[in-house]
């Protein structure tokens, strides 16, 4: 059981984190603040998972659901009654939050190496669209914190993590319109911000 373990809460905080802050690092203070709201998430998401599930605790004062601390209080196990909810809600979140994970990895790769070049980086998984990382920030918050252990917090932060980084990811590209220019423009125009088209949109290939 989940609850009460304060010590693995504090452990898991600190390396996720640590990989936060290594694939999004913040370059002004503007973005340290979206960087906080995704923290906050962190530090309240994994209080809940291993300390003291309070959304359980809210829904049982508000709404009289019956607290069995099943799985640890994970909401599903509790609305269905049984540890197979939080089962497949843990094999379908992780699923998920690791794709996400595998889209932050790759995109800080491919950008790092191009920004050492010097060059506009338009291949790999940015040909498909143009913020992986971003894109696969909001699948390890939705895979974690909506599907496999959702909570008051972590429900009401989802959008508001989306909204900032899409702010933030407008602002950088007004940025790569002053650097690159043209070339970004067409880029633009080719490949969509967050979400891949299975056909269409692909660069080279008019949208």
């Amino acid at each position: 059981m989940h609850v009460g373990m304060w010590g693995v809460a504090v452990i898991v905080v600190v390396v996720v984190s640590w990989l936060l802050y290594r694939y999004l690092a913040p370059d002004s203070w503007k973005e340290w603040a979206r960087a906080g709201v995704v923290q906050a998430f962190i530090i309240a998401f994994y209080a809940e998972m291993y300390g003291f599930p309070l959304t359980i605790y809210f829904l049982a004062r508000f709404f009289g659901l019956d607290i069995e601390w099943a799985e640890g209080g994970n909401l599903w196990a509790q609305l269905f009654g049984t540890p197979l909810a939080h089962i497949v809600s843990m094999v379908i979140g992780y699923s998920i939050a690791f794709s996400g994970a595998t889209l932050v990895a790759d995109g800080w790769r491919q950008v790092h190496r191009a920004s050492r070049e010097g060059r506009l980086v338009t291949d790999g998984i940015y040909a498909r669209v143009r913020h992986p990382q971003y894109t696969g920030l909001f699948l390890i918050v939705f895979g974690e914190g909506v599907v496999h252990w959702p909570t008051i917090l972590s429900v009401i932060a989802f959008p508001v993590i989306v909204v900032a980084y899409t702010v933030l990811a407008r602002k950088e590209e007004r940025r790569m319109v002053a650097e690159f220019g043209d070339e970004y423009l067409e880029y633009r125009h080719n490949v969509p911000m967050f979400i891949p088209r299975s056909s269409a949109g692909v660069l080279g290939r008019p949208e």
